[in-house]
């Protein structure tokens, strides 16, 4: 059975027993967690990933070729850099290349959960020519490869019509949502995720791999605010979550994402969670449109925000956003940036944690290798602090906390 039909039937599996553990909570209210749903138990091998209500915030990190550039070492070390970096799970999103090697070599340079997008390899290996049997075929590579998670576009073709009369100022900017309207624009037909979703389904259960419904409406600048086609694919996308989870298949929407402008973040993650009462996965958001070269440090903002509101799992933005593909320092930026928001969030949701504590505890002794044991990433302040027990050139002598130690 599946972690979700487990569940429904009262069984505590290993894998809830591991998160449980991981996570401090009961196992038992884990248990009805998932099988309501507003949990996700992500697998591959021995890697166990908890994703939803009552756990902490959870970071993917894109990586992945394009067809302007193909460096199959370059995306290895993105991989293993995201893994060191405590990635909770890792999306390939290739487009250029040798798909399949980059792929097995990818899975042989890590052990997290590991998401795909189908859509992008049916496109990158034949064109506009590709039909249903192909994504579908695609599908089935993909689990029996592996992958713990799909993701899948279930616009409809009328919804991207709508787009015509929206009065966006960028229409849609989801590259596998454009790809799965594109795919029903040339093709005049309906979308084949949709027309074949049962079957999908299917597929899906017999390796317990998570459906991820995709975000192709979310606003592509602060200033598209959220509208009725988002509405509209939200509500697709929570029908279409019941009719998975009780087909034995765990789901997660993605939704929110993109550019939100920040008074309206709270709100609109509580809408979602309204509306589809499952884990939300976030794409930043970012919070304004100027920060371009800056966009990890702008979009972890939003992102601080979205996990304080409720969101459950975020996707880690670059520097590189908007301009080019990452590169190896930008996946470890960006996801670093994001592990300290998701942090925040936590504490907003949560209170601030004992870990924030103990290191205060240690900052107050002046102990730096006590403080860098607590630190989120102790990788850059280790090269950057003084002796064990020395001052910071800071202040020097003139330290706040020495100073005043003896009378206080």
């Amino acid at each position: 059975m599946t972690q979700i039909e487990s569940a429904t039937d009262c069984i505590v599996t290993g894998e809830m027993k591991g998160v449980a553990i991981e996570e401090n909570i009961d196992p038992e209210l884990l248990r009805s967690d998932v099988a309501s749903g507003r949990t996700v138990i992500m697998t591959r091998a021995s890697s166990v990933c908890g994703i939803g209500k009552g756990m902490r915030t959870k970071v993917n990190v894109n990586i992945g070729t394009s067809t302007a550039y193909a460096n199959l070492e370059v995306e290895i070390e993105k991989a293993r850099v995201a893994e060191a970096y405590s990635a909770d799970t890792i999306t390939d999103l290739s487009m250029g290349g040798d798909l399949k090697e980059i792929r097995r070599q990818i899975f042989g340079s890590t052990t997290i959960p590991l998401t795909t997008v189908p859509i992008y390899q049916c496109v990158a290996e034949h064109g506009w020519t590709i039909t249903d049997q192909d994504i579908i075929s695609q599908i089935e590579d993909d689990v029996r490869s592996g992958a713990s998670s799909i993701v899948l576009h279930a616009i409809t073709r009328e919804l991207v019509l709508e787009l015509k009369k929206s009065g966006r100022i960028l229409t849609m900017v989801s590259k596998g949502g454009s790809f799965t309207s594109l795919y029903m624009l040339k093709n005049r037909r309906s979308n084949p995720f949709l027309e074949h979703f049962d079957e999908i389904l299917g597929i899906l259960h017999e390796r317990d791999v998570v459906l991820s419904l995709g975000n192709s409406l979310r606003s592509g600048c602060v200033h598209d605010k959220p509208d009725h086609v988002q509405r509209e694919e939200l509500e697709l996308n929570a029908r279409l979550a019941e009719r998975a989870n009780k087909a034995g298949v765990q789901v997660i929407i993605e939704g929110m994402g993109g550019h939100v402008a920040p008074a309206l973040i709270p709100e609109y993650v509580r809408y979602h969670k309204q509306v589809a009462d499952r884990p939300l996965f976030v794409a930043g958001p970012l919070p304004t449109d100027v920060a371009v070269g800056y966009d990890h440090v702008a979009a972890s903002i939003g992102a601080a925000i979205a996990s304080g509101a409720g969101a459950d799992y975020l996707c880690a933005i670059t520097p590189a956003e908007h301009i080019c593909l990452p590169g190896v320092e930008d996946v470890r930026e960006g996801l670093t940036a994001f592990r300290i928001a998701a942090h925040i969030g936590d504490s907003i949701k949560y209170m601030p944690s004992a870990r924030d504590r103990a290191l205060a505890i240690k900052r107050g002794m002046l102990d730096w290798p006590g403080q860098l044991s607590h630190a989120l990433e102790p990788r850059r302040p280790e090269e950057m602090r003084p002796e064990p027990h020395g001052l910071c050139s800071m202040c020097g002598e003139h330290c706040a906390i020495l100073r005043l130690k003896e009378y206080l």
